[in-house]
């Protein structure tokens, strides 16, 4: 990967990582869509790693964005007065529990999807309906995030699991189940945000050092500044999807859903004519 091609994989990455429209199947379509050739070896070895390393960048842009309830949250391990925010930390460590160990469990067969195109098109597509209609038939949420039990924690943890599936929205499918288990709007992309926290700095400590291993320092150090890129994107993008989400309380996933099906369709027509 080249400085420019990095800086442009990062912006996409850093805007689609929050936004439901899989940054994953971005990063994957990226290269096609701009006619990239990229070495087979890089793709089959060092893009996960590499845009896990991008997906750093993002993480480090939550925590500035929620430093204020990360703070509290971290308060109150060592407070036994901050029951609701010890309760709100319970909640996550449920709701990371299964992406951790399926990621963990199912990474090799995965990872060969990081290269294929018209997979990451369609699964893209599918998670257009899933936006679509998974907002439709529920009727609009009342429940904060402490409301909720660890069992609905775990299912909206299950539910962020299907990004590991290039096409498929962390985000998006998060914030579906957290609509399904009565969170308002602006509750579930809230928790959304902070499940993604903890599941991305975990994916980076496991690949960076494969990275480094197999990539070398120069690619490392080319991730390191797309991973910054990311993260200044991310921030104006978890911004605007908070600020959205506030005020939207039906309808909110309708434009990523048509955009999701529009990409998709775009690219298997224009691999298939």
């Amino acid at each position: 990967m080249t400085f420019l091609q990095t800086i442009i994989i990062a912006i996409v990455q850093g805007v689609t990582e929050l936004f439901p429209v899989s940054s994953v199947a971005h990063s994957v379509l990226t290269p096609y869509v701009f006619h990239w050739s990229l070495n087979s070896q890089f793709l089959k070895q060092n893009f996960l790693p590499y845009v896990v390393m991008l997906h750093l960048g993002t993480a480090v842009a939550l925590l500035i964005f929620f430093r204020d309830e990360w703070i509290r949250i971290i308060r109150s391990i060592f407070d036994s007065g901050k029951q609701e925010s010890l309760r709100l930390l319970l909640l996550i460590i449920a709701g990371t529990i299964p992406a951790a160990v399926i990621g963990f469990t199912l990474e090799k067969p995965l990872t060969r999807l990081f290269s294929n195109v018209i997979s990451a098109a369609v699964f893209l597509i599918v998670n257009g309906l899933l936006l679509y209609f998974g907002e439709k038939i529920r009727s609009r949420g009342t429940k904060r995030i402490n409301d909720l039990s660890y069992g609905q924690a775990i299912v909206v943890g299950l539910f962020q699991s299907m990004a590991l599936v290039p096409g498929f929205s962390r985000s998006g499918a998060s914030m579906t189940a957290g609509f399904w288990v009565g969170l308002k709007h602006e509750e579930s992309a809230r928790f959304s945000m902070l499940l993604a926290t903890p599941i991305i700095a975990g994916a980076g400590i496991l690949e960076i050092p494969k990275l480094i291993k197999h990539g070398g320092h120069g690619l490392f150090l080319t991730a390191l500044s797309g991973g910054i890129f990311a993260g200044i994107f991310a921030f104006i993008a978890v911004y605007i999807l908070m600020h959205w989400f506030k005020k939207k309380e039906i309808n909110a996933m309708k434009p990523f859903a048509y955009y999701c099906w529009m990409l998709g369709g775009l690219v298997l027509l224009s691999h298939f004519i």
